[in-house]
């Protein structure tokens, strides 16, 4: 059987794996820069120098609004690396909104919940009356199936599309990594989408890569079956490469996050 902190290893399996975060940080800021006025930059949503969001808008007025969450395995970046991913929603007609939250060590996944339930509740009294889709990539993916859940109330949320999502927090426990994560049994159990009720009238579609690290395809499938919910496996793509479709407003990806919206 393979070691945990293999089984989640994403980079050491992607050829070329250093050359991303470099790659997503120009695409972003030449993003930000192309939308001028319609970036709405470190909007705060709460007291702390993370809880900001950034706000992209369409040049007419919106259609909806998707909330992007990401990743990092709660451990590690900011929304500044990957505002070039609002562009298919603006594309659309949609406003696009992107959340940093506080990272582990200093927080744990419950308090991160929270606040991503404010930025979210934050957006849609900025833009109200407006639908909301969430979704989110990796730890993002795991924040934004937490919007999804019936704990959680966030007006107008109409659909969540986790990415690559970690939907099931126990195999963490056994990884390095939970020496920042401070993951113990009863937050597993209260911070685990597969393991909490999908809300009322709150649609969810699962999406990963098809070249992802079976723990992730694992994790999809799981969340998908706890929900019994639609999940797709993108061919070809990997965990850096599978949010690629954000950027296109007429790829699968969006469609899944915008269409019948």
């Amino acid at each position: 059987m393979q070691d945990p902190d293999t089984a989640y290893s994403n980079g050491a399996f992607i050829a070329g794996a250093e050359g991303y975060p470099p790659r997503w940080q120009a695409e972003a800021a030449a993003f930000r820069s192309a939308m001028g006025a319609r970036a709405e930059l470190d909007l705060p949503y709460g007291p702390t120098p993370r809880e900001a969001l950034d706000l992209f808008l369409p040049a007419g007025a919106p259609r909806g609004v998707l909330m992007f969450i990401h990743g990092g395995y709660w451990l590690a970046f900011g929304r500044e690396l990957w505002s070039h991913l609002a562009a298919g929603a603006v594309a659309r007609g949609w406003a696009c909104a992107m959340p940093s939250y506080t990272l582990a060590p200093e927080a744990r996944i419950g308090r991160m919940t929270a606040q991503i339930a404010r930025a979210a509740q934050m957006v849609a009294a900025r833009l109200p009356d407006l639908p909301m889709v969430i979704t989110g990539h990796s730890a993002g993916g795991h924040l934004s199936a937490r919007m999804g859940c019936a704990d959680q109330a966030v007006p107008g949320l109409r659909r969540v599309v986790p990415i690559s999502p970690l939907a099931d927090l126990a195999p963490l426990m056994v990884t390095g990594m939970n020496a920042k994560l401070r993951l113990d049994a009863a937050e597993c159990a209260a911070e685990s989408p597969a393991r909490l009720t999908l809300q009322d009238g709150v649609q969810a579609h699962v999406w990963v890569g098809g070249q992802e690290r079976p723990a992730f395809l694992w994790q999809a499938r799981t969340l998908s079956e706890a929900w019994d919910c639609p999940w797709t496996v993108d061919p070809g793509k990997h965990h850096f490469d599978v949010i690629d479709g954000l950027v296109d407003p007429a790829s699968a990806l969006a469609a899944a996050c915008m269409d019948g919206i």
